[in-house]
Formats: C-alpha cells, sequence, structure tokens
C-alpha cells in the first residue's frame, strides 16, 4: 500500500510514519532471500492495510480530527491514554530493536485498535445475544491468531524469547469476553509471559538496555490495562443502558473499512420487557423513605402522644384486656431432627465429586479426600494448578508449572519440582509443602499450621505470612535432613516520634 500521510493524534500509529517502518522491515526480509522472505513481505502488506482501515474508522468516528471528546465515552477515552502512553512507548522501542519484534508491535497494536472500536460500540449499543456477541469478537480472536502464528513461524529467531512473550500473553485481549473477572483473567495472561521476559532480562541487562526498556513498556500495557479494567469494566465489558442493541451489522456499519457497503443487519432485537408495577413500587417506596428520613427532627413530627392510662407498665389491667393479636414473624426455631435417621440425605447436603483435569491453562484438583497418589506429569510453563478442598491427601507436581493455589485444604501434602511465580495457600488447615527445584515467592495467609522444606536451590524463596498461625520452615541440612526454624507470629509495635516501628517479640516463635 502506498504510504500516505496521517493526521496527528492518538489514532495515529505511534511508532511508525507515513509507512516507513514496516518497509524497512520489509527491506530486511527482501534481503534475506527465499520464499520465507516473500510472505514475510506480504505479511507486513497487509497488516499495513489493516492498521490503515482502522485508522480510517477512528476518523471518521470523530475520535481523531476535528471530533469533540465529549462525543466519545469516558472509559474509551481512557482507553485511548492507555494507547498513548504505554502502547506508544512500547510501539516506539519496538521500532528501534526492528525485525520480527517491530512486525510483532504492529499486530498487536492492530488487536488493540478493534478492541478500541468494540468499546466505542459497547459505550453506544446495549449488550447483544451470547452468539451475536460472539460474531463481534471474531476480529479480535482472529488478530490474537495472527500474533501467536508469527512466533511458531521464527521458531529459530534471534528475538524468540520476546515473540514467545507476546503470543503467551496476547490472549489478555479477550478480557472483554470474560466475566464476572476481566481483571484477574489479564494478570494471569500476562504471568504466563514472565518467563520469557526474565529470559530477556538475563540475556540483555548488561548487554544492550533497549531490550530491558522494551520489557517494562510491553509489561506496562497490561499492568495499566488491569488497572482500567478494575476502573471501568470491574465485572465485564460496559455496555450502554440506552441505544441499539449491538449486531453484527451496526458493527460493520460504525468499524468496516470506508466505501464498502455494510451487510445486512441481522434480525431485531426482541423488545424489551415492560417495566413492572413492583419496581415502580419499590422505586416509589424508597423515593418516600429517603424524602421522609431527609426531614429531620421534623420526622417526629406525626408520632401521636402516649399518655400515662396508656402506658401497660402503669396500668397492669391493660395487660389482661383482649387486644390485637399480633401478626409479626415467629421467632426462629431449629428444626426437629425427627427424620434424620431415617433419611439423613434430607440433612446433609451431597458431596461435591473429586476433580483432577486440565481446563484451558488450569489444573483443578478439588474436592479429593483420603487420595494418596495424586500425580500431575504433563505440565508446562504456561500453566496453574487450583486445588480446592482437598482433605487428608498428597499431590506431587512434576516439572515446571506457573503458579500453585492450595485453597480450603486440610491435611494435603503438595510436592512440586519448580515455580516460576507463586505458591498461595490461603483459608487451610494443617499442609505441608515441599519444595524440591525453585520457586520465588510462597504465600500464606488465613492458614493455621503450614509446614514449609525448601531445597538447597530454593532458600532465597520470599515466604509472606498474614492471619497464619503455626507456620515453619524447614531447612535442608548437609546430612539430608532439615532443621525446623519457626515463623514469627507475634509482634511488638511503639511509636519512635516520627512513624510506627515493628519488632518481632522475643516470644514470637
Amino acid at each position: 500500500a502506498p504510504p500516505r500521510g496521517r493526521r496527528a493524534g492518538p489514532c495515529a500509529h505511534p511508532a511508525r510514519g507515513a509507512g516507513a517502518g514496516s518497509g524497512s522491515a520489509g527491506g530486511a526480509g527482501r534481503r534475506r532471500s527465499g520464499s520465507a522472505a516473500g510472505d514475510m513481505e506480504r505479511l507486513v502488506e497487509r497488516l499495513e492495510k489493516a492498521v490503515e482501515r482502522l485508522e480510517t474508522v477512528c476518523q471518521g468516528s470523530g475520535r481523531c480530527g476535528d471530533g469533540s471528546s465529549a462525543e466519545v465515552a469516558q472509559y474509551v477515552q481512557a482507553f485511548d491514554a492507555l494507547l498513548a502512553g504505554p502502547v506508544a512507548e512500547y510501539m516506539k522501542i519496538s521500532k528501534e530493536i526492528g525485525g520480527e519484534v517491530q512486525m510483532h508491535a504492529e499486530m498487536v497494536h492492530a488487536g488493540l485498535m478493534s478492541e478500541r472500536a468494540l468499546l466505542v460500540m459497547a459505550s453506544q449499543h446495549q449488550q447483544p445475544a451470547e452468539n451475536a456477541f460472539a460474531t463481534l469478537l471474531k476480529p479480535i480472536s482472529d488478530q490474537i491468531q495472527v500474533v501467536q502464528n508469527l512466533r511458531e513461524k521464527n521458531r529459530g529467531s534471534k528475538v524468540f524469547n520476546h515473540l514467545s512473550a507476546v503470543s503467551e500473553s496476547i490472549p489478555a485481549l479477550g478480557w472483554v469476553a470474560m466475566a464476572p473477572k476481566p481483571g484477574p483473567y489479564v494478570k494471569e495472561m500476562t504471568d504466563a509471559a514472565m518467563f520469557y521476559t526474565n529470559r530477556i532480562l538475563k540475556e540483555y541487562k548488561d548487554v544492550d538496555k533497549k531490550h530491558v526498556d522494551w520489557v517494562k513498556a510491553y509489561l506496562n500495557i497490561w499492568t495499566d490495562l488491569q488497572a482500567y479494567i478494575k476502573e471501568y469494566h470491574t465485572t465485564g465489558l460496559s455496555w450502554s443502558k440506552t441505544g441499539p442493541v449491538a449486531t453484527e451489522g451496526a458493527k460493520s456499519a460504525s468499524g468496516g473499512p470506508a466505501g464498502v457497503a455494510p451487510p445486512p443487519p441481522g434480525p431485531p432485537p426482541p423488545p424489551a420487557p415492560a417495566p413492572s408495577s413492583s419496581s415502580t413500587d419499590d422505586s416509589a417506596s424508597r423515593s418516600a423513605l429517603f424524602a421522609q428520613i431527609n426531614r429531620g427532627e421534623g420526622i417526629t413530627s406525626g408520632l401521636r402522644h402516649v399518655s400515662d392510662d396508656m402506658k401497660t407498665h402503669k396500668n397492669p389491667a391493660l395487660k389482661n384486656q383482649g387486644g390485637p393479636v399480633r401478626s409479626g414473624p415467629k421467632p426462629f426455631t431449629a428444626p426437629k431432627p425427627a427424620c434424620a435417621a431415617g433419611n439423613p440425605s434430607s440433612v446433609t447436603s451431597p458431596k461435591a465429586p473429586p476433580l483432577l483435569e486440565l481446563e484451558g491453562k488450569k489444573w483443578r484438583v478439588e474436592n479429593q479426600e483420603n487420595a494418596a497418589n495424586l500425580v500431575i506429569s504433563d505440565t508446562e510453563l504456561k500453566q496453574v494448578a487450583y486445588v480446592f478442598k482437598c482433605t487428608n491427601s498428597t499431590l506431587q507436581i512434576k516439572g515446571k508449572i506457573n503458579s500453585i493455589t492450595l485453597d480450603n485444604c486440610k491435611k494435603l501434602g503438595l510436592v512440586f519440582d519448580d515455580v516460576v511465580g507463586i505458591v498461595e495457600i490461603i483459608n487451610s488447615r494443617d499442609v505441608k509443602v515441599q519444595v524440591m527445584g525453585k520457586v520465588p515467592t510462597i504465600s500464606i495467609n488465613k492458614t493455621d499450621g503450614c509446614h514449609v522444606y525448601l531445597s538447597k536451590n530454593s532458600l532465597d524463596c520470599e515466604i509472606v505470612s498474614a492471619k497464619s498461625s503455626e507456620m515453619n520452615v524447614l531447612i535442608p541440612t548437609e546430612g539430608g535432613d532439615f532443621t525446623e526454624f519457626p515463623v514469627p507470629e507475634q509482634f511488638k509495635t511503639v511509636w519512635n516520634g516520627q512513624k510506627l516501628v515493628t519488632t518481632v517479640t522475643e516470644i514470637a516463635g
């Protein structure tokens, strides 16, 4: 596509001027020779065209040029600030590095622009049906696939760690389809990139600071995105309460390439249900209640004075007179266990079935009881393990995994090889955890009775504890045994005239 002048503003690509960046990447590809270079060049040209179409749509929607920012929803403006901040920095450094890193950044930017188009639609339309929403998400999912394909086609690249970090975390763009916790989903995807970003930092720390800055800029995108989601889309993508229901036709009309007629819209949405009288009555009742409260001291003006002859404690005879029968609710009484022996199922809730399965990237181990030989062996670095409500059982996790969480477990033994993220132990009791390889952090929260057995390679592990008791860390000795050290539970806090100073008490162990 011939280069064209672009207007300045958040929609103009922050890391490219009139297509020059991609042209240089294409030239580098041609110098490599071979069919791979031709494929790379064609891919860059297609990406250029896609970005140009997205920017054309952006200009037409009033975001760029002379359009008034008042017409753009607040959360769309906040997303534009993210594009102009960490995304622009990431694009700038990626262009300086060049090659596949720059091409990958172009693809990431295209995915973010597709996401912005969806946010604009959500700010102007009501939430569509599930099948229609899946169609609206397709441009984002397609772009995620494009990003991941570039990594797969360049496994021999010198910047393979860069490509892998982006490919492992780019599914975070799918947060718009996650409910009710889109923020934690983005964090999970970001954690999947940490293995490769740590490799980059180790490789380039003392060699080329530009790559270190690239890591920081890229991770800042997802960190800022989590803060953005927490503020504007805490439980899921926020849709407008007014306007038409979003359809594929509406998307094409506002987000399709310029000059192309949109496809016919889908069937009209079902009519909105008429407001029920009960909801109207409730609203009126609440309004009346608040009006009464706001009267202040005048609220007692309508109360009737009770004279002495009407008070039962001064006129005992009134207690014996027949009066209106109280019709309020009866006090709570525990049900009689008369039929409990004959029908125990009526008083005990059914137990959830035991579970040990891989769901996407998460190993789920749930409701296991008296299971002595649970093993997870086919692990990958991007996977996490979630262990929930397991009792009197042992679990071994082989290989390297991203993170492990123990939640609501009792008398559980956990043995694992390597964790690149964190091991979390929450709401549990009498848990024993043994590290065979390395783990950077172990978190213990609301847990009573926890023994952590460290290996020689994990002695630099950080152990963070809160609201827990009976914690012990066991350190290996030269003879193969372990020496036990208690984790302090009692602290002393004093004011030194400027701040609070907290120290461990002498009897803390």
